[in-house]
């Protein structure tokens, strides 16, 4: 199975949370049947990528890049590459890369859907990504570092989030519910 299929299926068998993640998963679907490159940053303006929200063992901390480019707090994630399999192995890919972390557990359904603009992606700006955010719970005294991408890594506690963006509050708290 390629990446495009494997992402294809696993949005078209996801049961959303809400009305608004239901409409963003069909607009993801949509993508993809329309673009069999639309897994490629290469395809643009909309790509999809992947991010996993990673917690604490005991869930009540959530490990945050600060983005180099962006300069701000977000999960773990990036852009697929050529060797991802699945949606969900880029997802654990990139947050084990920017992480550092080894032995990340990752839940392979997907907990949220983010669409957001990225002005500095691509070579014109007004990129969208099409995230597809998973969680993944870290082994207890796992010990991150910082990637070449992020200025910072850095625990933080879940209901206490730097400068939290609504989605990001929403992943968390998704992600939080899949522990119990």
């Amino acid at each position: 199975m390629t990446l495009h299929a494997d992402a294809l299926a696993a949005l078209s068998d996801w049961r959303a949370p809400t009305p608004a993640q239901e409409a963003l998963r069909v607009r993801y679907v949509a993508h993809l049947a329309a673009h069999p490159d639309g897994l490629s940053r290469d395809c643009v303006p909309d790509h999809l990528t992947a991010s996993t929200v990673v917690l604490s063992a005991d869930g009540t901390q959530v490990l945050l890049t600060l983005h180099a480019k962006a300069q701000r707090w977000f999960q773990l994630g990036g852009h697929c590459e050529p060797g991802d399999e699945t949606l969900a192995g880029a997802a654990l890919r990139e947050a084990t890369e920017e992480s550092g972390l080894a032995g990340l557990v990752l839940d392979p359904v997907p907990v949220q859907l983010s669409e957001h603009a990225v002005p500095f992606c691509g070579p014109t700006g007004g990129v969208h990504h099409l995230d597809v955010r998973f969680v993944a719970h870290a082994p207890a005294g796992g010990v991150h570092a910082v990637s070449d991408e992020s200025l910072d890594v850095r625990w933080w506690p879940a209901e206490a989030l730097p400068d939290p963006e609504s989605d990001l509050v929403e992943a968390v708290a998704l992600a939080r519910a899949r522990m119990v």
